[in-house]
């Protein structure tokens, strides 16, 4: 009990202090509680809605995540330029002229919620963004200017996005259309300095080859046959002293002449060994011997003379005719050897040919591919910039239009002037206690002992005399008066004629972070 009375005549004595720290945190707080301006707050929430036409039929160009899109609506509405023009616009502050554009930016943006729903692994397509102002009017007109804000930006994106991609695809088979022409133009004309060696021509040459050698085999036989012919009617000539058809044949003759044929036949298929042949010999042997003895024992000199020279004429024409023949048909073999050996010169380019011709084939089919991929690629970005031009594809909708609120939401009078108040009430009883903690001075006999071990026999207290005690009770009353009613008074005074007492909580709460 004497412990409490000691304590309790402590914070009599330093009653004071605690008055004036209460006092003016009471009085303050009071004074900002009833002269914080009110504010309003206004709120609109947005629906980030998905393709309007299924992706399977027709996908837009455009493909944002709903986390990046709430960011990118985040980030370009709170830019510098976005929250200077709407606090202008809206007149948000008063006094905005005199305002600094850094100080209108930080206040737009402390007075500004964006919050989305869901969780940061799964948000939600719903943003609500929230507004704090000095008046209904401006909290709803500030979010409607934010709403028009994120719709044209987002268009714009969406829009400048789908028209760059197309653009892009454009160009692509623009130059893309150019390189096939280029090479199309390397490949004709490719084959048109090869046109006698290219690689499709190859079967053609080789049965042409194959053609023009037969054809030389078949010359070769038919200047043989002439040559064989030629030596027969040399020897019939000097078997029978006639040629050709000039005289009626006898029967020998004729039979020796079908015999000549049957031969010449018989050598263009079968060797010289062969027993046809050597039967054709044999008889045609035994004739022209029955014929030769025939001729020299009717055969009169003077008129085989006569009879030889006509003979003779004919064979000469006979032999001519077979020389001409024979020379035309060396000609026309040597025509054929030289086309042949253009033929074999054609062939052998063809293999180079090839690999010439495929490598730019191959070139030709991968700009051809990468071609064909971009004008499909042309023709989604198409549809894609479409669907953003009249907004079928990902697009915001406004789920709940921002209203005037009709009650001010802040501040709390009763919280501040409570919490101040007693805020006050501590930090005096905090100032009381923490001068006593500092003050070492021994007051009492427990602090003699305390601090010297030595025990006072008495203590004796100081008896003030009457005029003493009524004059520190009018020191004490005037103290207590002054700061009871000096210093609400003084605050107030500040408020009014140095800086108003709203605007300077205002400035703290921003300057450490905190919103009201």
């Amino acid at each position: 009990m004497n412990e409490l009375k000691y304590y309790f005549s402590i914070f009599l004595r330093r009653l004071h202090y605690f008055l004036i720290v209460s006092v003016v945190a009471t009085a303050a707080s009071v004074i900002a509680a009833f002269t914080l301006p009110p504010a309003y707050e206004s709120q609109t929430r947005i629906l980030i809605e998905g393709p309007q036409i299924p992706t399977e039929l027709a996908a837009s160009t455009v493909s944002v995540g709903l986390r990046e899109q709430l960011e990118i609506i985040e980030q370009r509405l709170m830019t510098r330029a976005n929250m200077l023009d709407v606090a202008r616009r809206q007149n948000v502050f008063e006094g905005i002229g005199a305002m600094s554009a850094d100080a209108i930016v930080s206040a737009m943006r402390s007075r500004t919620t964006l919050r989305r729903g869901g969780s940061s692994r799964a948000p939600s397509p719903v943003l609500t963004i929230i507004f704090e102002a000095r008046s209904p009017g401006i909290a709803a007109g500030v979010l409607n200017e934010y709403l028009t804000l994120i719709e044209n930006q987002n268009a714009e994106f969406r829009t400048a996005r789908a028209g760059n991609t197309l653009e892009f695809f454009e160009q692509e088979v623009e130059r893309l259309g150019r390189d096939l022409d280029e090479q199309s133009a390397r490949i004709l004309e490719f084959k048109t300095r090869n046109a006698e060696a290219l690689p499709d021509s190859l079967q053609v040459r080789l049965d042409q080859q194959g053609a023009l050698r037969e054809q030389s085999r078949q010359i070769d036989r038919e200047i043989q046959l002439l040559i064989l012919q030629k030596d027969r009617l040399i020897q019939v000539f000097e078997v029978t002293g006639r040629a050709g058809n000039g005289q009626p044949l006898s029967r020998d003759e004729r039979r020796l002449q079908d015999l000549q044929t049957q031969l010449d036949e018989a050598l263009s298929i079968y060797s010289p060994e062969n027993p046809r042949v050597k039967m054709l010999e044999a008889r045609i042997a035994q004739i022209e011997e029955r014929m030769a003895s025939a001729s020299a024992e009717a055969a009169d000199p003077e008129t085989s003379e006569q009879e030889a020279r006509p003979g003779a004429t004919m064979l000469d024409l006979e032999l001519s005719e077979i020389d001409a023949r024979v020379s035309i048909l060396q000609e026309r073999k040597g025509e054929i050897q030289t086309l042949l050996a253009a033929q074999s010169e054609a062939i052998s380019r063809i293999p180079a040919n090839s690999v010439a011709l495929d490598e730019l084939m191959r070139v030709y089919n991968n700009i051809e591919g990468q071609y064909n991929l971009a004008v499909d690629r042309l023709a989604r970005a198409s549809t894609g910039q479409r669907i953003e031009s009249l907004s079928r594809g990902q697009r915001i909708s406004v789920i709940e239009p921002p209203a005037a609120p009709s009650q001010p939401t802040k501040p709390n009078r009763v919280f501040i002037a409570g919490g101040g108040t007693a805020a006050g009430i501590a930090a005096g009883l905090g100032l009381v206690l923490l001068i006593e903690l500092l003050n070492r001075t021994a007051r009492r006999p427990e602090d003699i002992i305390n601090r010297i071990g030595v025990r006072p026999l008495s203590s004796l207290p100081y008896i003030q005399s009457r005029s003493e005690v009524v004059r520190r009770r009018l020191a004490k009353i005037f103290v207590y008066l002054i700061i009871i009613v000096g210093m609400p008074i003084a605050v107030y005074a500040v408020h009014l004629y140095y800086l108003p007492l709203d605007l300077l909580a205002d400035r703290t709460m921003n300057a450490i972070g905190v919103r009201w």
